[in-house]
């Protein structure tokens, strides 16, 4: 016979492995703005990284605000660090820093 706590353990479960998949997600499409994002700059981008994230009301509804830092290139030999922060799946805002072009 199935408890309560029994119950309550597998419901906790299955919520952590569906945050796991919705960061996952958001992960994803953060590297897939930064790589449309720099194509479009002209940029060469490095790496992607996630920096904080915290969970919140995006538009009414639970979900994660996430920031990123991404390290990019102008020129192929210098690198600087942008900051790109996320909604859920939408982007808010890619910022980068002055950088040195070819």
């Amino acid at each position: 016979m199935i408890s309560l706590v029994d119950i309550l353990f597998i419901l906790i479960i299955v919520v952590v492995i569906a945050q796991f998949w919705r960061i996952r997600a958001i992960s994803e499409a953060a590297n897939r703005y930064l790589s449309n994002y720099c194509e479009k700059q002209g940029l060469q981008l490095i790496s992607v990284a996630r920096d904080k994230t915290r969970f919140g009301l995006v538009r009414g509804k639970p979900d994660w605000k996430t920031q990123f830092i991404f390290e990019f290139s102008g020129n192929g030999e210098d690198k600087y660090q942008g900051i790109l922060e996320m909604e859920g799946l939408r982007a808010l805002s890619a910022t980068v820093p002055p950088y040195r072009m070819n």
